[in-house]
């Protein structure tokens, strides 16, 4: 009789766990999803912002600057959450946490975005804010990091093997678009400068996609462990 409530109990458990990992990718593929969304609807309904010519954040100017601002600090709340289901479902691994937490990192750097918009006292846009710069740092290395090292930790999982390749990839494409974007494309002058907006938009793409990738992978294996056998 014991040994069946306990392992009746163990059995609520592991329900217990993967509804809570269900959860966490969920928010992992609801944040891409509403980040684009928001975005690029405020965009189009906006004369004075282009999604070629201007940076995402440049949508936190003007009256209706507030959307971006929550956009920022909601996706990125919603970014903290699938790192951990990550860290939960993958083998764990020496230094495994390293990974998960650069994510995590990344998800900050998004709300951090939020908090301190690219705006300049007289409320005209700045590539100079110190705040935004940080931020930005903090979400697109911490991302591309992060999938650097987590991929290591998905090699070493037979479930998520196959994901270590395409993940990888998609945190080198991220460091390396970064530290272009800073050289060909951020700072007035610079040869991709014009095309700003759609240069920041191809770095956010290879984030995003990859993270919703993942997320679907995480939530799929929720659903598998729970199916009947």
């Amino acid at each position: 009789m014991e040994a069946r409530e306990v392992g009746e109990g163990a059995a609520r458990g592991l329900a217990k766990r993967r509804s809570v990992i269900a959860a966490l990718a969920a928010a992992g593929i609801a944040g891409p999803l509403i980040f684009v969304m928001v975005a690029v609807v405020h965009s189009l309904l906006r004369s004075d912002h282009s999604l070629v010519a201007l940076p995402i954040s440049a949508l936190a100017v003007g009256p209706s600057g507030w959307v971006q601002d929550v956009n920022f600090v909601i996706c990125g709340l919603l970014f903290l959450a699938y790192p951990i289901g990550l860290h939960l479902e993958v083998r764990q691994r020496r230094w495994g946490v390293v990974g998960p937490a650069l994510l995590v990192l990344s998800g900050a750097g998004l709300v951090l975005a939020g908090v301190f918009p690219a705006v300049d006292a007289s409320g005209n846009l700045t590539y100079d804010s110190l705040g935004h710069t940080v931020a930005s740092f903090m979400a697109f290395l911490g991302t591309g990091g992060g999938f650097i090292v987590i991929s290591q930790r998905l090699a070493g999982d037979p479930n998520w093997r196959n994901f270590a390749p395409y993940t990888l990839g998609s945190g080198i494409a991220i460091v390396v678009l970064v530290f272009a974007f800073g050289a060909l494309a951020e700072g007035p002058g610079t040869p991709l400068h014009p095309w700003i907006g759609l240069f920041q938009w191809v770095m956010v793409a290879v984030w995003m996609t990859c993270t919703v990738v993942l997320c679907l992978r995480l939530l799929r294996g929720t659903r598998a462990t729970d199916a009947p056998r």
